[in-house]
């Protein structure tokens, strides 16, 4: 196995980066808030397309081949703020609110793998996307390589960020952080979980990202997306050598939700898949190390 480390930019020091950065986190992991119109890279005008007779929201911008983005749990398609405007500039880029999260519908169904990989095969079938790379951030990691595996007549390039699916060496009721949280102290705990840089979370933040998961209302989705994967294997270790797309995995070093060995586990099953990881960087490195992270992105989404 080679894993290509990036070098340590000097970063998130600056007062500037540090507060878009704390906008983001806020926006961007745990639901729409108000942060969004005070600071940070704007969306582009948000859409709206019915998939499964389900209101599902999204963003578009940019032509040329399509690269789809899906977020991880608890998130919203504005967790790609920062990525959206670079990319889209050689790129047809689509973000979505997955349904069950963001603005999207959040019908009262038992959420697993293949609801989401079944609303995103239509959610490009109603668009008229034949085949696009897939940029999938935890669970939406864990979707996007599903979905690698069952369509791959529908997948250009496949990127795992700091992806959800393999089997959990210590089972998968060994979380470290409870990630539905129903209390300010729950969503601190969440916060320093995924995020390297422990400056972030204040008590405005930590406030902020828990009204913004409240007024979301994606607990219940939550709530049965880990259900199911404490009830059934969904996991994607035996499904991984299937995928033929040429596939990049990108970790945060640092990542303490699911730690780099998971990644180094993505690498190895997936067959010529490069690993790349992110130093000083937690579990969203497309938001801690937005540069960093668009070049790496479009260096592979360039390569012929």
């Amino acid at each position: 196995m080679s894993a290509e480390k990036t070098l340590r930019p000097a970063g998130l020091n600056s007062v500037r980066r540090l507060a878009v950065g704390v906008i983001l986190v806020v926006v961007v992991q745990f639901g729409p808030t108000r942060a969004r119109a005070q600071a940070g890279p704007l969306m582009p005008p948000e859409k709206l397309v019915e998939v499964f007779g389900q209101k599902v929201h999204y963003y578009e911008a940019g032509q040329g081949p399509a690269v789809i983005f899906v977020h991880g749990l608890g998130g919203e398609a504005a967790n790609w703020a920062a990525n959206i405007g670079p990319v889209s500039g050689r790129y047809h880029v689509y973000a979505l609110d997955q349904i069950g999260f963001g603005r999207s519908d959040k019908p009262l169904i038992d959420y697993k793998i293949e609801t989401f990989v079944e609303f995103l095969r239509a959610f490009m079938q109603s668009l008229g996307i034949p085949k696009a790379s897939l940029v999938g951030n935890s669970l939406g990691g864990w979707i996007a390589a599903d979905f690698a595996a069952q369509y791959p007549e529908m997948v250009e390039r496949l990127v795992l960020v700091d992806a959800a699916g393999m089997r959990p060496t210590g089972g998968p009721r060994a979380l470290p952080v409870d990630l539905n949280p129903s209390s300010l102290a729950g969503m601190r705990k969440i916060l320093e979980i995924v995020v390297y840089n422990k400056q972030f979370v204040t008590d405005d933040l930590v406030r902020h990202a828990f009204e913004g998961h409240l007024r979301s209302g994606d607990g219940y989705t939550i709530q049965r997306v880990l259900a199911g994967i404490f009830s059934t294997d969904q996991f994607e270790d035996e499904k991984a050598g299937s995928i033929h797309a040429p596939t990049l995995v990108l970790w945060g070093h640092d990542d303490l939700l699911i730690p780099l060995s998971a990644g180094e586990r993505y690498q190895k099953a997936i067959p010529g898949a490069k690993l790349v990881a992110f130093d000083q960087c937690g579990h969203i490195p497309q938001i801690e190390k937005p540069q960093e992270f668009n070049k790496v992105l479009l260096d592979f989404l360039a390569q012929p």
